[in-house]
């Protein structure tokens, strides 16, 4: 201890950081943590929601009547009526196409479930991506600004959750990492 001042000193040797220790990242903070968790598990519901409505027509956006369980083509509605802009053609083309109906569950799906759980990030980031940059444009440009949109900033949300490890917390990042699967194929975290 210092006697001038009544603190301890903490130099090297006397059990504190060394002079030139940083602390850790803000993003590594536990309450930083938590608040990647919650984003990642409220951007999971997103996808689950859209694919649930969709499949099941809980009359939210989907009536009963439309569901693709009933028949109903997830894709041709916002596919037929919503595209606008320069893409708008080759969109109206793909509209109620069984493979597009069949890709777009599953995008919604794995995403959903991938983020719920707190695995597969990376591959959740890209399909998500790929998923939500397709939807942006498919209406360009977008209704309320020139070019931003949530879809753009959902997107951009998905690869920062990636990047962060937000599977690891609240998830099943750190057991899926261990897996045998993933350590033969690591672009599977």
């Amino acid at each position: 201890m210092s006697s001038s001042a009544g603190k301890p000193h903490l130099g090297h040797g006397t059990g504190g950081p060394p002079h030139n220790a940083r602390p850790a990242p803000l993003v590594e903070s536990p309450a930083a943590r938590v608040v990647w968790a919650i984003a990642r598990l409220s951007l999971g519901w997103v996808f689950v929601w859209a694919f649930l409505d969709k499949a099941f027509g809980l009359g939210h956006e989907t009536p009963a009547a439309k569901a693709w369980i009933n028949g109903g083509s997830p894709t041709e509605g916002f596919l037929k009526s919503a595209t606008k802009g320069p893409l708008a053609s080759a969109y109206q083309g793909m509209a109620g196409a069984v493979w597009a109906d069949w890709l777009f569950m599953i995008g919604l799906a794995a995403a959903g479930v991938a983020l719920m759980l707190g695995i597969g990030m990376r591959i959740a980031a890209v399909a998500g991506t790929v998923l939500l940059v397709m939807m942006w444009s498919a209406v360009l440009p977008p209704e309320n600004n020139v070019f931003m949109d949530y879809r753009l900033i959902y997107a951009i949300l998905l690869i920062g959750l990636a990047l962060v490890r937000a599977g690891d917390t609240l998830g099943l990042g750190r057991w899926w990492e261990r897996t045998a699967l993933v350590r033969r194929c690591p672009v599977l975290k």
